[in-house]
Parts: structure tokens; C-alpha cells; sequence
């Protein structure tokens, strides 16, 4: 079953560029981690600088196993940038909305 990283992360706006840039070397070194499928950095159009990584794993084990990368430079630099703490959270997909799949019937009333 995949498994889904969200991370988010807020950075000052004076210190905003270089938290996404930082953010972008993280996750370019994650694709050498087993079980990396891909990620999304996203960031709040209504609060620059307010980041949301969606991770995609091959599994929960393999998301985790990642988190060895914590004591990377890297991950201290970001960490030394944010206004606040940083916040992962793992998923699952229940619904991906794609345009493929097949139309969800409704009950008739």
C-alpha cells in the first residue's frame, strides 16, 4: 500500500526562498532512499514561505526508514530556519479524484 508523507514547514518571509531551496536538496536526496515514488512541494498561496511536501512510499516501513536522514545537515539547516516546528504526518489514499477513474453512483433517493 503506498503511503503518503505530508510535511509542512513555515519559514519567515525574509527567509522564505532559501527554506524552499533547502527543502528542494532534501527531497532530491530522498529519491535515493528504498521505497521513494515521487513528492510535491506546495506552497500556501495565501501565506508564502508555508510549505506542504507530499512524499509518495512504497510503503509505511519505507517512509519511516527515511527518517534516518534527520541528522543530515540539510535537515538541521531547514529545521534552523522555520518559525516553527515542522510537522510530518502519514497517510493513506482513500480517494485520488483523477478523471479516469470510474464516476462514484449515488444512491437513489
Amino acid at each position: 500500500m503506498t503511503a503518503y508523507t505530508i510535511w509542512e514547514s513555515t519559514f519567515p518571509v525574509d527567509r522564505r526562498q532559501e527554506g524552499a531551496q533547502v527543502t528542494r536538496v532534501i527531497w532530491q536526496d530522498m529519491r535515493d532512499h528504498d521505497g521513494y515514488l515521487g513528492h510535491e512541494i506546495v506552497e500556501d498561496l495565501d501565506q508564502p514561505g508555508h510549505l506542504f511536501v507530499v512524499g509518495r512510499w512504497d510503503s509505511r516501513e519505507a517512509a519511516d526508514a527515511a527518517l534516518s536522514y534527520r541528522s543530515s545537515p540539510n535537515v538541521r539547516r531547514v529545521e534552523a530556519l522555520v518559525a516553527t516546528p515542522r510537522r510530518r504526518t502519514v497517510g493513506r489514499a482513500i480517494d485520488t479524484g483523477r478523471r479516469h477513474h470510474a464516476a462514484i453512483r449515488r444512491a437513489a433517493p
